[in-house]
């Protein structure tokens, strides 16, 4: 499944969903590396 996070002000990854940490950030990985970020919400 794809997600997308947000790692900073203006920097945003979309990759494969790895895991969620208990601090409410996400996992993905992008072909061999692995981004954590807040996750971001689903459209309306």
């Amino acid at each position: 499944m794809l997600r997308t996070i947000v790692m900073g002000s203006y920097i945003s990854v979309q990759g494969t969903f790895v895991r969620a940490l208990p601090n409410g950030k996400v996992e993905v990985r992008v072909g061999d590396k692995t981004f954590t970020g807040k996750p971001v919400s689903d459209a309306a």
